[in-house]
């Protein structure tokens, strides 16, 4: 199986433009990483045959009209996200990703995002999480209800609980974004302001 570079991976292409020579090495990683990592790559294979292919992945926003049924344009605006996400996670276009090239390429996308935010360019997990936000946020008052940040989830498959500590979860009320596009919680309990809607992005996409 022929490894990642910039000639075949869009993370690596950005890596490479700024002058970051970041490259992967398997034995940077636990174990449980690598195995927690392949069992969601398995959730996006919906057809089991170890590619994960853009049409696979373009299934979620079709999910989030099902699910609360949003607009044409909610739809679109969120598939062109989905689309630049993983693209630049490695998901090709015509040949996919492949089940061996998963964990190297999740990590290189990483390193690409650390890459952005000390650059101060815009985070591809932050874009992803405002495409899915601006539909969960029906009424405009600038937050999402655990219930409508749990329908994502949904949108996601992802048969998990929704990662906020137990000691926590009973006063969690709403998730707020903030004029400059970071996130919020609002809750009856002061000191929890964690970025919990780019964080379940980030927990769903295994960033």
């Amino acid at each position: 199986m022929p490894g990642l570079d910039e000639t075949n991976n869009e993370s690596y292409r950005y890596l490479r433009s700024v002058g970051n020579n970041w490259q992967f090495n398997i034995e940077d990683l636990h174990p449980k990483m690598i195995s927690r990592l392949y069992k969601r790559f398995d959730t996006f294979d919906l057809d089991c045959d170890g590619r994960m292919d853009m049409d696979e992945i373009l299934y979620w926003p079709d999910r989030m009209r099902q699910l609360v049924n949003a607009t044409d344009e909610q739809v679109e605006k969120m598939r062109a996200a989905v689309y630049k996400f993983f693209l630049n996670k490695g998901v090709d276009p015509v040949n996919g990703l492949t089940r061996e090239n998963w964990v190297e390429s999740n990590r290189v996308f990483a390193e690409a995002e650390r890459e952005r935010e000390r650059r101060g360019e815009e985070s591809l997990i932050a874009m992803l999480s405002n495409a899915y936000y601006d539909v969960l946020d029906d009424d405009g008052d600038g937050t999402v209800s655990v219930d409508e940040l749990k329908t994502m989830m949904k949108a996601f498959d992802v048969p998990r609980k929704l990662p906020i500590p137990s000691s926590r979860r009973q006063t969690l009320t709403r998730v707020e974004r903030s004029s400059d596009q970071s996130w919020s919680i609002s809750s009856e309990s002061s000191g929890w302001s964690p970025t919990i809607l780019s964080g379940t992005v980030s927990t769903l996409t295994n960033i």
